[in-house]
């Protein structure tokens, strides 16, 4: 592969990408762009930034194409299709709307394995927990410790240790006693 060849203006918006790049891919692939700019071997940049040399000429690829530093931004992968349908979230909704032991869980509050039981049990599809905390998520629900309220005691006042009624009798009491040197 040749060298890459820039412009004053291509350099500037490489460099400028660099300082604000909030990825590492980003900052990596922007890096090898502008270092095979300076002439430096493919093979060298690609051993030290750790990536192959075909990942390295698929993004020089994407850049010259457009000549747009926003090329070698991640796009989104075409992936496999998601397992998460409409009807897996209307169940969700349902069994967030009853509390766990109403479906004969030994609980009080939902957890994600025990979702996860509930969205297999009543779908036959199993999810993974990841999933399950996405889709909580995006429906708004956050993740709290229970905080447990406990009543008041009644007896408390009985339980109670009187308040001493007369403290210097106990110093008297304590100043008879022999003691030890």
């Amino acid at each position: 592969m040749s060298r890459l060849h820039l412009t004053a203006r291509q350099q500037r918006q490489l460099h400028e990408q660099l300082r604000t790049a909030r990825t590492a891919r980003r900052y990596r692939r922007t890096l090898a762009l502008v270092e095979a700019a300076q002439g430096k071997p493919i093979a060298h940049i690609a051993r030290s930034l750790g990536v192959s040399r075909r990942s390295l000429y698929h993004w020089q690829q994407r850049y010259t194409a457009r000549h747009d530093p926003a090329a070698l931004v991640d796009r989104k992968g075409s992936g496999h299709p998601s397992v998460w349908t409409p009807p897996l979230r209307a169940l969700l909704e349902q069994s967030l709307e009853q509390k766990p032991d109403h479906y004969g869980y030994q609980a009080s509050e939902w957890t994600v394995p025990l979702l996860i039981e509930q969205v297999a049990t009543q779908s036959g599809q199993r999810v993974s927990d990841s999933t399950v905390r996405r889709q909580l998520r995006r429906m708004g629900y956050v993740w709290k410790r229970p905080r447990y309220v406990l009543q008041a005691d009644p007896a408390r006042e009985k339980k109670a240790r009187p308040a001493p009624t007369a403290p210097a009798a106990g110093a008297a009491q304590r100043s008879a006693l022999p003691r030890r040197n």
